[in-house]
């Protein structure tokens, strides 16, 4: 096995990406890089390897990120300070950043899976961090996309 440095500077980016995925707080989402790591960091030598090393560490970070949004759901909620209106121009950026608020409003279940997907993840592997089968994940993945190029479409800036 590598050791820390090495898993940590070929994962905190993937990490870091996903849990902004959850959260659209760049700020919270590198909070919970840094929890992520740091349970990684505590559980390395136990870690059993009947999974991959990166299947193990998205779990974790996953397992994060659910707590957080729990968390969150017994704070009140504050409005995205992110609107549409106000974008005059459509740069890459500002389409990256209307994805993730997109992200955002999807189910629980939908943004871990969606978020894994644009990690670049196989299907396979996203099945086993979320614990549904192969199929189930392709299935989910295509609707999800859809969902999104409605929303996309939906607002005529990004057409």
């Amino acid at each position: 096995m590598t050791n820390f440095e090495d898993i940590y500077s070929r994962y905190a980016p993937q990490i870091y990406r996903v849990c902004l995925g959850y959260t659209n707080d760049a700020e919270q989402a590198k909070d919970l890089v840094q929890e992520t790591f740091i349970s990684v960091w505590k559980n390395l030598s136990n870690f059993r390897k009947q999974s991959q090393l990166s299947t193990w560490i998205f779990r974790i970070a996953t397992n994060h990120c659910l707590r957080a949004l729990e968390v969150a759901k017994r704070m009140p909620l504050a409005e995205i300070p992110f609107h549409l209106a106000d974008i005059e121009n459509e740069s890459p950026e500002e389409k990256l950043k209307y994805l993730y608020l997109c992200i955002a409003e999807l189910e629980e279940a939908e943004r871990i899976i969606i978020s894994l997907e644009l990690e670049g993840l196989p299907q396979a592997e996203i099945a086993a961090i979320v614990g549904l089968s192969n199929g189930n994940i392709r299935v989910k993945i295509h609707r999800i996309k859809e969902k999104l190029a409605l929303k996309f479409k939906a607002n005529e800036q990004f057409s």
